[in-house]
């Protein structure tokens, strides 16, 4: 009977956990469906009767926000296939591959982050500003394409698979790269896709580095694309909560359809290694 005490009390302590975490996004939902009136409306009203899709249309019509995702989707994509093909290799180097100072790099590397981005976004801008990049793709996508959480993550993954197996590949002829091509990266499915979704979504909103070194209306990614529709429309919280559905709802749907590989990624690569 204790026991299934404390169950429901964990259970509901989780319940209202998902509640609290819910509600901000249930809130920026509805009010986008919602008139001006309805938006200041005290107390809140929380169950609009009818809803609205005219705060959609201005938002598409008054910004690029085609255009804005277009650049988006580019610069997720190529930051995602980048990504994943440095982290592979770099993973598969530091987990099977046997060189001096192996451990001690890794180490190193591990200290990196500690390190915000924002420490080092002056000294990417200046190597941006003297290659030329500003106002262009390379800009965007460079300073996204390796990661050492990502790497840690995967060195776990792969330290999980039995060495005998990569023994057994080699004395049957197989190369390096066969036995990473053929054996590691299916088994490792659910961690690369972890990462490849934690990378699309930290570059899908990313904000610092684009406002940085973008400064033409036709480069711009949603985030500042959202910024500048609030600020050349004015404060209208039901156009805005509009614009913010448009640009979350992307990662949210990609975020459903592979949660149960970050759980199982995050899982294995934080306990095996």
């Amino acid at each position: 009977m204790k026991r299934k005490a404390s169950r429901v009390a964990i259970y509901a302590l989780l319940i209202v956990g998902a509640l609290t975490m819910l509600l901000p996004f249930y809130w920026m939902i509805i009010s986008a469906f919602k008139t001006p009136e309805q938006i200041a409306q005290m107390p809140p009203l929380w169950f609009p009767t009818s809803f609205r899709l005219d705060n959609f249309e201005y938002a598409m019509t008054y910004a690029a926000f085609g255009r804005y995702i277009f650049n988006s989707l580019l610069v997720t994509v190529c930051n995602m296939v980048c990504t994943m093909i440095i982290t592979i290799l770099a993973a598969f180097a530091f987990s099977r591959l046997s060189f001096p100072g192996r451990d001690v790099i890794f180490s190193i590397f591990l200290g990196f982050m500690m390190v915000p981005f924002e420490l080092v976004a002056i000294t990417n801008y200046g190597t941006i500003v003297q290659m030329g990049g500003l106002d262009s793709y390379t800009a965007l996508i460079f300073p996204y394409t390796a990661n050492v959480l990502y790497v840690y993550i995967l060195r776990n993954f792969f330290l999980g698979i039995p060495n005998s197996l990569y023994h057994a590949a080699r004395i049957d002829g197989a190369s390096n790269f066969k036995y990473l091509t053929r054996i590691m990266i299916p088994v490792a499915k659910p961690a690369l896709v972890t990462i490849a979704l934690l990378n699309g979504i930290d570059t899908w909103n990313s904000f610092l580095w684009p406002m940085l070194i973008i400064n033409d209306p036709n480069m711009r990614t949603v985030t500042i694309g959202l910024t500048s529709f609030v600020q050349d429309a004015g404060i209208r919280y039901e156009r805005l909560m509009a614009a913010a559905c448009i640009v979350v709802l992307p990662m949210i749907i990609l975020f459903l359809f592979a949660r149960k590989y970050i759980i199982t990624a995050m899982a294995r690569g934080g306990i095996k290694g």
